[in-house]
Parts: structure tokens; sequence; C-alpha cells
């Protein structure tokens, strides 16, 4: 049994539009349950209607579970999705991570399999700073960080970031490099990793 987490944030859609295809990579990779879900929003009402996409999204996924700790506690592998903010973790992310402490002083949270992914709307925007950032708290947690490195070709024409795929958003909100092949095959990995240290999680 290898149960995965695709967990994003996301205000305009880039980051879901990658979560759902880091869940196609799990499943090809033969997880056995894949959970897609969001961190929970942590932005007033009236900043996200002043954006109309960002309310279009948050109509659009309302249905998306949010994730809960006992979704951490479940899962063998964690691939987190996220915008940068300033070259760092949005405050969402950050926000959920502060609760997870409970589970970190049990040990629930150690070697649990992890891999992250970022955005931005351009390409020197913060994105491997972002990754790094997911990372430092996975060192924490005493997880096995698992990066895409360039074991798979298709790493290059997703821009080529090693430490996790990552996207640049045109002002249109279009991902500009080629990333869904990438976003599979570090899920594929990250799948594969999870299944490989399966004994010590037992």
């Amino acid at each position: 049994m290898t149960n995965v987490a695709i967990i994003y944030y996301s205000s305009t859609g880039t980051n879901y539009k990658m979560a759902k295809w880091a869940v196609e990579g799990a499943k090809q990779a033969g997880a056995s349950d894949v959970r897609l879900l969001k961190l929970p929003e942590t932005a007033p009402e009236g900043a996200i209607d002043s954006n109309p996409a960002w309310r279009a999204y948050v109509d659009a996924t309302k249905d998306i579970p949010t994730v809960t700790l006992e979704d951490l506690e479940w899962a063998d592998a964690i691939i987190w999705s996220v915008p940068t903010r300033f070259g760092n973790v949005p405050s969402q992310f950050q926000n959920f991570i502060d609760t997870t402490g409970g589970l970190w002083f049990q040990g629930k949270l150690a070697n649990k399999v992890v891999s992250a992914m970022a955005s931005a709307g351009n390409a020197n925007g913060g994105q491997e700073v972002t990754v790094h950032s997911i990372y430092t708290t996975m060192y924490h947690w005493g997880a096995i960080v698992t990066a895409p490195g360039f074991v798979d070709q298709s790493a290059y024409a997703a821009g080529g970031n090693p430490y996790g795929t990552s996207a640049t958003v045109s002002q249109e909100g279009e991902i500009v490099e080629q990333v869904e092949e990438a976003v599979k095959a570090q899920a594929r990995r990250t799948t594969e990793v999870a299944k490989a240290t399966a004994s010590l999680r037992a």
C-alpha cells in the first residue's frame, strides 16, 4: 500500500493544474490511493473578490477537500505545489505547517517521502528558493526529500529545475514552460521512492 497526498495552494489555478498532473503521475507509478487536497484559504473574502480570476478559481474548486492533519498521518508520500510569495512560501502553507507540531513531536511525520513544486510570474521569481524553503521544513520532520533531479528528460523542457518542477506564469495566466510531463515524472519518482522505503514507515 502506497498512499500519496498531493497538497497545493493556488489563487488563480496554476498550482491546482500542476497538482492534478501530479495525481496522474502518482497513479501511473502504482500508488494505492491518491488524495488531491488544498491548503486552507486564509485570505479575506474582500481580497479574493478584488481579483476576478481568484474568485473564479475559488468557486470552481470549492468541492476539493481541504487538507487535514489526518491526511498527513495517512500519507506515505506528500507532494507540495505552491506559488512563491516574495521568494518564500505563501502564508497559507506556513499557517498549516505551524499546526503540525503535534504530529512531529510524536514522530508521525518521520520517513514520509516528500517533494515540492512552485510557480511564479517570471523565470527568476523565487521558485527555487520556495522549493528549498519547503524542504527545510521537511528536513525538520525527518522526511525523505525526493527531488526530481535530471532523472527524466522532461526536466529540461520544463526549465531545468532539479529541486522541483517550477512554472513561470504569463500575464495571461498560462504556464510558459512545458511542465506537464515533468510534474508527472516527479510524482512517479516520489511514489516509487515511497514504495521502496515502505519498511521505514512500518
